[in-house]
């Protein structure tokens, strides 16, 4: 069980709770957050008129509410920004899209009472999960429509769903056990403004990334043996005379994989070849700045996994509510375009070791690993399907946080299209771990091929491809292509 308490989630925290793990509620963050609710208590006792409070929202934040439509105001503003589309987020993702929103709301800037924070929670831990469409937000004012869909399971209205069948909000509770709650002021706004769609879903990318980013040097490593490359270019000298912290930790992964020498390694140490291509010689280059974007783009994200995100922002200690613009998505965007841009250039060198490994004309082995040629086609396709996959992710590369449309009659006139970039990541991180399987069955084939036995680094990544995948002879290749990335999420999972 992971215990928010809206300062200390980590993004693998977060992928834990996305994968089923069940949530505890920190008491010292319920107690900030129920003595931040008295500030709001007191604004109306005192009849002050605020924004988000007691007021109309965005173009409509001058028209002041009478305090018996306040409960009635809350309700509207959820019900009326429940405008999402297209296709659902997976259960996973809508786990962490609330886990996101409970740590923010348990900072205690809110406004909000235990209660609703209590019940999403509740939620959570017995897979009570509301049907969130996954489009309709510009990531400013935060990432409403999506959180209004979560904010009407609270309420008991909208869907969840049962199994993979949409059952109504109310009867989702019901059936749990649960019981909706009637939002108070400043409730409704509490659980729909903030940027935790587009922080979530990055998030989760981030922590499977961190695996992924060392595999992919792995299988860079198994293909420079298959392809008999050589150690030289790794050499610690070379990297601290340009100490980037990726580039030397990727070299010093590649020679701890790799050590001082191989089979395969000792059977061309008199060859003629003086360096290698770079999509060789400069894996560390290339990956290393994979590793510092992913180490920048993640600070930024786990930062904002623990940021108060809402609007107005409520102080305890001076009793103030204070506009600002936390819910700007900005940030998070950013970050997920980062890493769209990071995810493309390791699967696009990817595919250049691949092209190598294929290709006779760059190595001693047969055209596409296949000692049959010409009555067997190989590794043809397959090396097809990763220019396919590398293509689009070289499109998912574009930024979407550069683009903005003005919304809601010009008072949100610069948005971040976080939503957007973030959902782009989540394709690219599907594309990449697909590459990447491509080409560890090609190495592992070229490896066989050489006949040698490579570097001892390698021989559980070597040994457990090749329990996965026969020696090739003409078959189907998706089943290939599946069979090695289910190696590899055990490759994985065993590390």
């Amino acid at each position: 069980m992971i215990q928010l308490d809206g300062n200390s989630l980590s993004a693998e925290g977060l992928a834990r709770i996305a994968a089923g793990e069940k949530v505890s509620l920190n008491t010292g963050a319920l107690a900030r957050v129920a003595e931040n609710r008295g500030v709001i208590d007191r604004i109306l006792a005192e009849g002050r008129t605020v924004y988000g409070i007691n007021t109309g929202f965005g173009q409509f934040a001058t028209v002041v509410i009478a305090p018996d439509q306040l409960e009635q105001l809350q309700l509207n503003l959820v019900r009326s920004h429940a405008a999402g589309v297209g296709e659902p987020l997976t259960k996973p993702q809508t786990r962490a899209l609330m886990a996101a929103r409970i740590n923010c709301l348990l900072k205690g800037f809110s406004g909000i009472r235990p209660e609703p924070i209590k019940l999403l929670a509740e939620c959570l831990n017995q897979d009570v999960l509301p049907v969130v469409p996954s489009q309709g937000s510009v990531g400013a004012s935060g990432d409403l429509a999506p959180l209004a869909h979560v904010a009407l399971l609270v309420v008991g209205e909208g869907e969840a769903w049962d199994g993979d069948t949409r059952i109504s909000g109310a009867d989702a509770l019901n059936k749990a056990g649960l019981a909706p709650i009637t939002l108070q002021a400043k409730e409704g706004l509490a659980l729909i403004n903030g940027t935790q769609l587009i922080t979530s879903l990055a998030c989760l990318m981030v922590a499977r990334l961190r695996k992924l980013m060392p595999l992919a040097e792995e299988i860079g490593a198994l293909s420079l043996e298959a392809l008999r490359g050589t150690r030289a270019a790794f050499d610690d000298r070379i990297h601290a005379a340009r100490p980037h912290p990726g580039q030397r930790a990727a070299a010093a992964h590649l020679r701890e994989i790799l050590g001082e020498t191989s089979e395969i390694a000792k059977s061309h140490e008199g060859c003629a070849r003086v360096q290698d291509a770079y999509s060789l010689r400069c894996m560390p280059q290339v990956h290393g700045v994979g590793r510092d974007a992913l180490d920048f783009a993640g600070s930024i994200l786990e930062r904002e996994l623990n940021s108060a995100t809402d609007n107005p922002m409520i102080f305890t200690e001076t009793e103030e509510s204070r506009s600002g613009g936390n819910f700007h998505g900005q940030y998070p965007a950013f970050a997920a375009d980062l890493l769209c841009i990071a995810v493309a250039d390791l699967a696009s060198i990817s595919e250049r070791r691949q092209e190598r490994l294929v290709n006779p004309a760059y190595s001693d082995l047969p055209a596409f690993l296949t000692s049959n040629g010409g009555l067997e086609s190989g590794f043809m396709m397959a090396h097809v399907t990763s220019a396919a996959l590398v293509s689009e992710l070289k499109g998912l590369a574009n930024p979407a946080c550069v683009d903005t449309i003005p919304t809601s009659a010009g008072k949100e006139d610069h948005v971040s299209m976080g939503p957007i970039a973030a959902r782009k990541l989540v394709r690219a991180v599907s594309a990449f771990e697909q590459v990447l399987a491509l080409e560890a069955r090609m190495a592992l084939e070229g490896v066989r091929l050489v006949g040698l036995a490579p570097a001892a680094g390698l021989k559980p990544l070597f040994e457990r491809l090749s329990a996965a995948c026969a020696p090739w002879a003409d078959r189907p290749m998706y089943a290939e292509i599946a069979a090695t990335a289910k190696a590899l999420d055990a490759h994985l999972e065993s590390a």
